[in-house]
């Protein structure tokens, strides 16, 4: 077992302490928590070290972990969380399940009823049934600390796992009692990552092989493409191949350059592709949707290797490191490479056919295109699962990596405003831009107080059409009219906002709602705007892009 590159002599501490050191050790300098009896132990230790940390606390479980996935998945960082076991833990179990679905490196700190009370069933305070069997449904690694001495091979192994490979959260949990008792800990340095796997040479070699004689190569991408954008945009440049970006890579290569293209492209060019090189990607689209015919060459890469033959046998499988494994095709690739002229006036075309197509889709294409003109090339929008969300996620462009951050296929409603939260803690100098309609800003509300508190100066859009919009649309369209449940009744959110201490504004018109983002921009804390809009045109037809017939 691999340990920490540093361990020290053995010192009396607590198992909270422990936990503390511990974090530290790894870097982890920010906590979102919520505190309570099981983790008072904890508490008490973290107060001690508390000049090394920023201790953002929440107003629900929810949010911190949301809190926490916003802060990883706009960083590639770890985000930790601390919440108490049983409700404060299920409370929090969405933001688990969304960065298990997201790839994010989120790390939960729970606690446990009384050690000698785990496992009996006679209704300890907090206690549910098997939570560490929960835990470990939920994460790539969860383990209890049974004693302090335990701890730092615990939380090692934890951090080992959040470093290494495919990145998803991990959990740890303690008894108070243990976080309390005091024992001689031995902790470790900061934990190290396994070695990534060794790349087979033969599959790189046939992967460059295959690319360089394609006669239309593509690249598809998703979340695992972030930390080798470079190397895939030079072997991009190499192939003069598109690289199509899924909901979770958008901005791994900017939209500016002829090759950075959004799936919807790619769903244009796929008929006429030959070979694919899929990174970091499910390739949930193309094989769900899109269709994958029998002459079509697939590569793959990526960390995980039951992803590489999840949907069927791929051409060639690559396990290993993104930026490793394009770095060594792009060495290779050359010995093999075609003539092929450039494809920019053929690409910007088409973005510009796309483009026409987005203009049909109104009015959320004015709000998305408002957004995006002033908001910064670095700055970073929080996606939900609404109208104006759906929109964004279609037309908006994004020029920078790890600056459009959405739930993948979780699309868990409500995540969006406590998600910008961490992103905007993560990345204080950076504009941080939420999306929301109206039902799902709601599920977060309360985290208004936290961003207050902690001046967290993020902007607020939400989209209030008194409805779960999606839901009510479909009751209408696809069910003959037979609305229910779907109908909401609203605070005033401008009022709501300011009752919180929170700058409230709201607009009518896409021109309003860009002047509102300026003066949310320029001032020092949270701002809410509320956009009133009525009923909006499906955007799913832009979205669920139908099966594509293979060109001769």
């Amino acid at each position: 077992m691999k340990q920490s590159n540093t361990q020290s002599a053995a010192t009396p501490m607590s198992g909270g302490e422990a936990i503390v050191r511990s974090l530290t050790a790894n870097g982890v300098d920010t906590l979102f928590c919520l505190p309570g009896v099981e983790l008072n132990a904890f508490f008490s230790a973290l107060y001690d070290h508390r000049e090394k940390f920023q201790v953002i606390t929440n107003r629900h479980e929810q949010g911190c972990g949301y809190m926490a996935l916003g802060y990883a998945k706009s960083t590639g960082k770890v985000g930790a969380y601390a919440v108490v076991p049983g409700p404060g833990f299920l409370n929090a179990s969405a933001a688990l399940a969304t960065a298990y679905a997201g790839g994010a490196p989120v790390l939960c700190v729970t606690g446990q009823v009384p050690s000698q009370a785990i496992g009996r069933g006679a209704g300890a305070h907090h206690e549910i049934n098997n939570q560490l069997d929960i835990l470990r449904n939920l994460s790539k690694f969860a383990a209890r600390m049974e004693q302090p001495a335990h701890v730092p091979e615990v939380m090692n192994q934890a951090f080992r796992a959040l470093k290494s490979g495919r990145p998803r959260p991990v959990c740890v949990e303690m008894s108070p009692d243990m976080m309390a008792k005091t024992e001689h800990v031995t902790m470790h340095g900061a934990a190290v990552p396994d070695a990534p796997p060794e790349l087979d040479y033969e599959q790189i070699e046939l992967a460059a092989k295959l690319l360089g004689e394609a006669e239309s190569p593509m690249i598809a991408v998703g979340g695992g493409i972030f930390g080798a954008e470079d190397e895939s945009l030079r072997l991009a440049e190499m192939l003069e191949a598109p690289v199509s970006m899924s909901r979770n890579a958008k901005g791994a290569v900017s939209f500016r350059h002829h090759l950075g293209l959004p799936e919807s492209a790619g769903h244009r060019l796929w008929g006429g592709v030959d070979v694919v090189l899929a990174v970091g990607t499910r390739m949930h689209e193309q094989y769900k949707f899109w269709g994958v015919h029998k002459d079509l060459k697939i590569i793959r890469i990526d960390a995980d290797p039951i992803e590489i033959e999840r949907n069927g046998k791929p051409a060639v499988g690559i396990l290993g490191d993104a930026k490793q494994a394009l770095a060594a095709i792009a060495e290779r690739v050359g010995r093999y490479n075609r003539q092929r002229s450039s494809r920019k006036e053929e690409l910007d075309g088409l973005k510009a056919t796309l483009a026409k197509d987005w203009n049909k889709l109104t009015p959320q294409i004015e709000f998305v295109r408002a957004m995006r003109n002033v908001l910064p090339d670095d700055g970073i929008v929080v996606n939900e699962a609404t109208q104006i969300g759906y929109a964004a996620r279609v037309a908006m462009p994004f020029y920078k990596p790890r600056t459009f951050l959405t739930a993948g296929y979780q699309g868990t409603l409500g995540f969006g405003f406590a998600t910008a939260l961490g992103a905007k803690v993560a990345n204080p100098d950076k504009q941080v831009i939420s999306i929301n309609g109206d039902g799902g800003f709601l599920f977060c509300a309360s985290e208004l107080a936290a961003a207050v508190q902690s001046r967290i100066a993020t902007v607020t859009l939400i989209f209030n059409n008194s409805a779960y919009g999606n839901v009510k649309r479909e009751q209408v369209e696809k069910y003959g009219n037979r609305v229910i449940a779907s109908d909401l009744t609203n605070p005033d959110f401008v009022k709501l906002a300011e009752a919180y201490g929170a700058q409230g504004l709201r607009a009518h018109t896409a021109d309003e709602m860009a002047a509102a983002i300026r003066k949310g921009f320029d001032y020092n804390g949270p701002t809410v705007i509320e956009i009133p809009v009525g009923d909006l045109p499906s955007p799913w037809h832009l979205i669920d892009m139908p099966k594509v017939e293979r060109k001769k």
